[in-house]
């Protein structure tokens, strides 16, 4: 089917975000292969097919570039890059999904990327298109987990020295 448009439309691709559910989590990324910006670190992704969705373009690209193979059930959107000048080669908008995983799997560069690795958190070389703006928005998800973690401990903790209190005055 060959599409024509009186307006110009924008490309879109999907980026799949992993990170290890580890207590000092890891981040998986991709050393890309070609230009633009080769030899630089990104996130796995890629332009979506003309008969696919977002998610399953997401799934697509992490195989593809990592070997990791996913359902669609394990993304989780994590937000929508839209910049004017996000990509060099033209008008581009990218869904970025969180994918969550225990531990770090066996990953290998493929098709476009040259490199798959894992890094911590404090140390991963993002560089690439405007994935640090993705990346900063990973962080803030996983500082309102933290903060929410906290508040679910504290309200066990009020909720235990009240049923400890109500004991006492039981024993009395």
């Amino acid at each position: 089917m060959a599409y024509t448009y009186k307006y110009p439309r924008p490309a879109v691709t999907a980026d799949g975000v992993v990170i290890t559910k580890e207590e000092f989590p890891k981040i998986l990324l991709i050393q890309r292969g070609g230009e633009p910006f080769k030899d630089y670190w990104a996130f796995p992704g890629g332009f979506m097919e003309m008969d696919e969705t977002i998610e399953q373009c997401a799934v697509r690209e992490l195989e593809e570039e990592t070997g990791i193979k996913l359902d669609l059930s394990d993304l989780t959107l994590l937000g929508v890059y839209s910049k004017v000048d996000r990509d060099p080669r033209g008008r581009t908008v990218s869904v970025a999904f969180l994918v969550e995983i225990d531990a770090p799997v066996e990953v290998k560069g493929q098709d476009d990327a040259a490199k798959a690795e894992w890094f911590g958190l404090s140390s991963a070389p993002v560089g690439a298109f405007d994935h640090e703006d993705i990346f900063n928005d990973v962080f803030k998800v996983l500082e309102e987990r933290t903060k929410s973690n906290l508040r679910e401990a504290i309200h066990q903790d009020q909720i235990k020295e009240l049923e400890d209190k109500l004991k006492k005055l039981e024993g009395q």
